[in-house]
């Protein structure tokens, strides 16, 4: 019913109640209630544009977004800062950021002769290992042994 009173074709409630038989004072009082019930489900629900946040908590995007927009808008640096909420050192940060995002990535690969040197240390780190471990089960099992029969030069 409140539908057919609030859709694109409206219909009266007068008009209504004659159609439904309800009585008109009752259809009002459900539009009435109806709208109340919908500004407050509105006024719960915050989109995130309206929510401000702190640029602390911007994605990479929303950074890389407004670094773009000041580089594209030097003269209304100003208008633009405003807008978005933030200062010329939020600004500075961002940029700072997204250079150094982008300089990271171009060391990271590395080069062949790195990448085999890396693996070859790998490689020997793994072999001393393996004999600092046999070295270490040797000498428990000589503590063991003296414990069981003693040492070699004792007459027992």
């Amino acid at each position: 019913m409140v539908q057919k009173m609030s859709g694109p074709r409206a219909v009266t409630a007068t008009a209504l109640a004659a159609e439904v038989e309800i009585a008109q004072p009752t259809l009002s009082r459900w539009l009435r209630e109806a709208s109340i019930v919908e500004s407050v489900a509105k006024a719960r629900v915050k989109t995130p544009a309206a929510t401000p946040r702190r640029p602390t908590e911007w994605s990479a995007e929303e950074k890389l977004r407004v670094v773009v927009a000041a580089a594209a808008a030097d003269a209304d640096l100003g208008a633009l800062l405003r807008r978005e909420g933030l200062q010329e050192e939020d600004l500075t940060r961002f940029r700072a950021e997204a250079i150094a995002g982008l300089t990271a990535s171009r060391k990271a690969p590395g080069s062949g002769a790195e990448q085999k040197r890396i693996r070859e240390l790998e490689k020997e780190l793994k072999r001393k290992d393996a004999a600092l471990a046999e070295t270490a089960a040797l000498l428990v099992l000589r503590k063991k042994a003296v414990a069981l029969w003693g040492e070699e030069g004792e007459d027992t």
